[in-house]
């Protein structure tokens, strides 16, 4: 969060536009008429879009209540009001587009449809369950998935189960179903919703446009409530949006877009960066202000974002006339390492490897919340939480429990709430960080850090991120900002989702990571078949990989980190190759002489294959390796060893609250038992035993293999 510091004595145009560069002080001072801002990366978008609302504001151009500010998640709307409520233009309104469509038809269904407006929907999986079921179609959970993201796709696409066959015709076999199969279940699907009186997050949408539609008093009255509109990240917007924002509009052009094509990754949804690209077609009037100093990164991660998008070859005319001239972007901070280029021979070790660069990271004294690795698929993320693990390295997995869903956070916020009133009846001079840390004390909070890991770790870690927030408030706020204001506070992110830093390295998905930044980022997985993934089968949807990729690279400040592996298992087929978007970046491929000698790669050597202790045969999986025979080969323990190592896992792992492989996996445990270490260093010479557990869970052990032996 920036945090701005106003002299009163100073102008409007000092305290508002004053620290604003010449292209988002453009931005910023336009305040009428449609306006175009196509904005890269790091190149402080947000930060002159707040800018604009506030001088418009403060200028009485605008009127606080006739501005809707709109953009794509809830975390980006609680930060957008946030912002401008540091610029003291609190009471604007930023929502997403669901949120504001669901307003409007909360207050309008009793006069334009009558009755109550039907419950919610959270979830589509049992309802097309049931859909499918009055079909006799056989589902699992894993079709249902695919189905409910086809018919989303559909009704953003504005398309009914009438005319969804004829619309359809590449999307191929969604949840292993043809065409004819899905616009069935689509028609069932709605049928039942009308049975159960609820509707989902599109019909929202849907029966919002259809009111402004056919009601004009209604239509007449959200126009006169709305003057200006500000449409954030409008790369994304998809064809039922961009309908309800034109019938907001009602024919004026009082509208402000941002966004850059470059960053469209959303395709699947529904998102199109048409309306974004064909703006000055539909406004000939619009002015069109191009922000390319990017902030945030520096000259070498810069460099390779923008050979990245140059790199781009034609894909025909269709995939050509869809691909937007990127940005080149210009970076404004000082120079940093060059990106690191790493070949490992197969997954597990491409994960060891990483975990071994970020803990150099963390010990030359970058914080943890400041490092993220980033893969295509969610499947990827389980090797790089065991290696973390196994390096005694916390992380938190974007798209996990969520920040306010925590016990410690919940109990937390109820303590601060009944603080508020002793506070006001003593008015305490304390200041708010001190109180704060007072108060979730109790909790488990200290100054310093617990050395151990697991729940206990991880539950310091959420308090501290509490007392950081109350901290970093106080600052932007001033010391007038209360505890009844930051209680205020935790309750408006905690509807918005809007979570603190907490420390940890972030696992997250490269769809999940948009909009956020680290100082380290390590993308991997960079394969083919991977990246771009396998079923990008056509020249826009490859294109749409690149661009993923893009966004990944933007993540970075400072550390940049590109690895990919040659075989999927140790000991198997080294048939993998790099990804061809980095053809051209990396130093050993085909590339111009600009790009060459500006990055360092590393290759780690495969070792030799590990061999069966048992039959001689070559071990495939990494669980074959750490247990140093094949599975078809007997075990070597005695059974009731195992049963104590696993018995006493189970127990660690549930006073520590963590997932029983955190502890150790099922072929540690395996290792362990058979080889029945008689020291400490003898334990520490087994595979998945590192220094981290070791120390943590050694003693322990080796209690557990002497008392075994003697039962």
């Amino acid at each position: 969060m920036t945090t701005e510091h106003f002299d009163g004595a100073a102008s409007l145009e000092d305290r508002i536009l004053g620290g604003l560069d010449a292209e988002q002080r453009e931005v910023a001072s336009t305040l009428n008429g449609p306006l175009c801002v196509l904005a890269g990366a790091g190149t402080g978008k947000t930060r002159a879009i707040t800018h604009r609302i506030a001088y418009g504001v403060h200028s009485g151009v605008y009127s606080p209540q006739r501005l809707l500010a709109v953009t794509f998640t809830a975390r980006a709307a609680a930060e957008m009001r946030s912002r401008l409520r540091d610029l003291g233009a609190g009471n604007v309104q930023a929502r997403t587009f669901h949120a504001a469509a669901l307003r409007q038809l909360q207050f309008f269904w009793p006069q334009a449809v009558g009755g109550t407006l039907p419950n919610l929907l959270d979830h589509k999986a049992q309802m097309l369950a049931e859909a499918a079921r009055r079909l006799r179609l056989s589902t699992d959970r894993a079709s249902i998935r695919d189905l409910a993201s086809e018919i989303e796709w559909a009704k953003v696409s504005m398309l009914t189960p009438a005319n969804y066959l004829e619309n359809a015709q590449d999307r191929g076999a969604p949840g292993g179903f043809d065409l004819t199969a899905v616009a069935r279940v689509f028609q069932s699907y709605e049928d039942v919703k009308t049975d159960r009186n609820v509707i989902d997050f599109e019909d929202v949408l849907l029966i919002t446009v259809g009111i402004l539609q056919e009601d004009e008093k209604v239509a007449a009255t959200v126009r006169e409530q709305y003057r200006h509109f500000v449409v954030d990240e409008y790369q994304d917007v998809s064809p039922l949006q961009q309908r309800l924002l034109e019938l907001w509009l009602g024919g004026r052009d009082e509208l402000c877009v941002v966004g850059d094509a470059s960053q469209t990754i959303y395709s699947f949804t529904g998102a199109s960066p048409k309306h974004l690209l064909e703006f000055k077609a539909r406004y000939p009037k619009a002015n069109v202000v191009k922000l390319i100093r990017d902030y945030r990164s520096t000259p070498q991660v810069v460099k390779l974002a923008n050979d990245l998008l140059a790199g781009r070859r034609s894909g025909g005319p269709v995939a050509d006339a869809a691909w937007a001239s990127p940005l080149q972007l210009v970076a404004q901070r000082p120079a940093g390492p060059a990106p690191q280029f790493t070949e490992c021979a197969d997954d597990e070790a491409e994960a060891a490897t990483v975990a071994q660069k970020i803990k150099a990271l963390l010990d030359d004294g970058t914080p943890a919340s400041e490092v993220a690795v980033l893969f295509r698929t969610n499947g990827q993320s389980e090797a790089y939480e065991q290696a973390l693990a196994a390096a005694g390295i916390g992380y938190q997995l974007r798209g996990g429990e969520r920040f306010f869903a925590r016990k410690e956070v919940r109990d937390a916020i109820l303590q601060l709430r009944a603080a508020t009133r002793a506070v006001a009846e003593t008015d305490s001079p304390q200041p708010l960080g001190q109180l704060v840390r007072d108060i979730v004390s109790s909790l488990g909070y200290t100054d310093s850090a617990p050395h151990s890991g697991g729940a206990l770790r991880e539950r310091w870690e959420s308090l501290a991120a509490l007392v950081a927030l109350a901290d970093e408030l106080v600052q932007v706020r001033g010391a007038q900002f209360s505890l009844a204001d930051f209680v205020n506070e935790l309750q408006e992110r905690s509807l918005a989702q809007h979570a603190p830093t907490v420390q940890g390295v972030t696992l997250a998905s490269l769809h999940a990571a948009k909009g956020l930044e680290w100082d380290a980022v390590f993308l991997v997985g960079l394969s083919e078949g991977l990246m771009p993934i396998s079923f990008a089968d056509s020249p826009e949807s490859v294109d749409e990989e690149r661009r993923l990729l893009y966004v990944g690279i933007t993540r970075a400040r400072e550390h940049l980190s590109l690895s990919w592996s040659t075989a999927r298992t140790p000991g198997g087929r080294a048939n993998r190759k790099p990804s061809r978007f980095l053809d051209g970046l990396r130093p050993d491929s085909v590339a111009s002489s600009s790009t060459r000698g500006k990055v360092t790669v590393t290759r780690r050597k495969a070792a030799a294959p590990a061999m069966c202790r048992v039959c001689g045969s070559m071990l495939g999986t990494g669980a074959e390796r750490k247990v140093g025979r094949c599975n078809s080969c007997p075990p070597g323990y005695e059974e009731q060893t195992f049963d104590a190592l696993r018995n006493w896992r189970r127990e660690v792992a549930l006073s520590a609250e963590v997932p029983a492989f955190v502890v150790f996996t099922d072929a540690t445990l395996t290792a362990i038992a058979e080889a029945r270490p008689a020291s400490l260093e003898e334990l520490a010479r087994l595979a998945g035993v590192g220094p981290a557990k070791l120390e943590r869970y050694g003693e322990d052990v080796l209690r557990v293999l002497t008392e075994s032996t003697s039962l």
